[in-house]
This record gives structure tokens, C-alpha cells and sequence, in this order.
């Protein structure tokens, strides 16, 4: 099912591309936008722009961010790419606001179902990824910024009804994915589970979080748990969910939303 899902998001993007953003000059976010560019300013296909721009950020994360995840990521990055070589460009709609509204919806409906199957489509998402890992950084003002540069090019380059356009479009496609995958930028995660130190090892080995880990008592069973307990970022979830699987499938997990986090947000480096 999830190779399945990343199959049907991936083509959901496709779709959004040629038939809704590019037809009308419209860009995407992040490296997608700058490979729609690429395609219609050069002879060189959109697809393959965005593969190879794509594809060094993918041996990147491969040793940062783990083997599962890029590889998902992986696939769905050639997905997108051959569906955007192949599949023709061709307007659905005339209408330019309408196609950005639609296109950004359609983006964002087949990122947020790649990010539930444990992939990304690639670009500034891994390179946010791989920042959250190393800094205590807001990631959302990193991929604005990122995301503001391929609206500005826009402007300069066609004119800045495009780039109001791209604008609109980039705007739908956030509220999209966050809708699908998770609308808060920090989560907490809280870990009931009877193999305490075995998570405590894995989940620090893995991810670049500090944890808290507390005794507790079963209410029915009257056993011994641990409780363990970390906040990370959006874009962790789905890492996170498959190595707590991987140590205990039993294991109970709440996640909640988090308003704020005061204090020290990464792991601190040893000394």
C-alpha cells in the first residue's frame, strides 16, 4: 500500500504540473518551481531538470536521513520525473487563477499523500530535513525564504502577474499538504512502551532529538512501563512512527500538537 500511495501521489503532482501550473507559467514551490523554469526557458525537458537537480540531494539525505526514507523519496522523485517528461502540457482550464488555485491544491494533495507514505518529492523539503537534524532552526522561514527567491525569479523572468500567480499557488499547496499530513510545525511525541532502553538507544542512535524518560504502571496489566517522551518537527513524523515500530509494534504513541518549545529544542553535542 505505501509503494502504491507513492504511485498515486507522485502522478496526482504530475497532473498538477503539466495540465494546471505550467501551461500558464506558473510555478511550483522549492526545486520543482526552479526545474518548471528551467523547462521553459532551455531546450531541456522538466523532468529531467528535475531529476538531476534532485538527485544530489538525494545522495545527501541517503547518509543523513536514512536508507527508507530516501528511498521512498527516491522513487517518487523518478515518478515525477518521468510522468513530467511524458505526459504532454496541455491547459485544462483558461483561466490563470483557477489553474494556480487547482494546480497548488492538486501539488499539494500528492505531496501530503507522498509525506503519509514516508517520502518526499524531493528538493527544499530534504534540504529542510537534513537543516532540522543539524541546527535548531525555523524551518518554516528557511522554505519561505527558499520559495521567495523562485517567486522573485518568476517576476523578472516572465512578469509579476506570474509571480502573484506562483505566489497563490505555493500558498494552496502549503495549506494542502498541512491539511494531509500535519498542520503544526512541532509535535510531541509520548512513548509507552515495556522495551524502555531499547527505544531510548534506537530513537537517539536515529534522531536528532533529545528525550525524557519516565517509570510508569500499566492501569490494567499493573506491569512496569517506560515513558518516553520527545517534541519534533513536522517533517520527522513519519521517521520517527517507523522506528518506534521497528523496536516495539505494541508500543502506545501519543502525538499532540505543540504550541511552543522553550529551551533546547536539538540534542546537545557531546562535550
Amino acid at each position: 500500500m505505501q509503494f502504491l500511495g507513492l504511485i498515486i501521489g507522485s502522478l496526482i503532482v504530475v497532473i498538477g504540473f503539466n495540465l494546471f501550473l505550467i501551461p500558464h507559467e506558473v510555478l511550483s514551490s522549492g526545486l520543482s518551481g526552479i526545474s518548471m523554469l528551467i523547462g521553459m526557458i532551455t531546450p531541456i525537458n522538466t523532468g529531467l531538470a528535475n531529476f538531476l537537480l534532485n538527485f544530489p540531494l538525494l545522495i545527501i539525505g541517503y547518509k543523513i536521513l536514512g536508507k527508507k526514507f530516501i528511498m521512498n523519496s527516491i522513487v517518487s522523485v523518478i515518478i515525477i520525473s518521468f510522468g513530467l517528461y511524458i505526459v504532454p502540457v496541455i491547459p485544462i482550464a483558461n483561466d490563470m487563477i483557477l489553474s494556480s488555485i487547482f494546480g497548488g491544491a492538486l501539488t499539494g494533495l500528492g505531496v501530503g499523500i507522498v509525506f503519509r507514505c514516508s517520502g518526499s518529492t524531493g528538493g527544499f523539503d530534504i534540504i529542510g530535513m537534513i537543516v532540522s537534524r543539524k541546527k535548531d532552526f525555523p524551518i518554516g522561514v528557511l522554505l519561505s525564504g527558499m520559495n521567495a527567491v523562485v517567486i522573485v525569479i518568476s517576476g523578472f523572468l516572465f512578469n509579476w502577474d506570474s509571480a502573484l500567480y506562483t505566489l497563490v499557488s505555493i500558498f494552496v499547496t502549503g495549506k494542502v499538504v498541512d491539511a494531509i499530513y500535519t498542520d503544526h510545525a512541532k509535535l510531541t511525541i509520548m512513548i509507552i512502551t515495556e522495551k524502555g532502553q531499547e527505544m531510548r538507544e534506537h530513537l537517539l542512535t536515529n534522531l536528532y532529538r533529545g528525550l525524557t524518560i519516565m517509570d510508569g504502571v500499566g492501569g490494567y496489566s499493573n506491569m512496569n512501563r517506560n515513558i518516553l517522551i520527545t517534541v519534533i518537527s513536522r517533517y520527522e513524523l513519519n521517521e520517527v512512527k517507523n522506528l518506534i515500530t521497528e523496536v516495539d509494534p505494541a508500543a502506545f504513541v501519543n502525538i499532540t500538537e505543540t504550541i511552543e518549545v522553550m529551551g533546547l529544542f536539538h540534542r546537545p553535542s557531546p562535550k
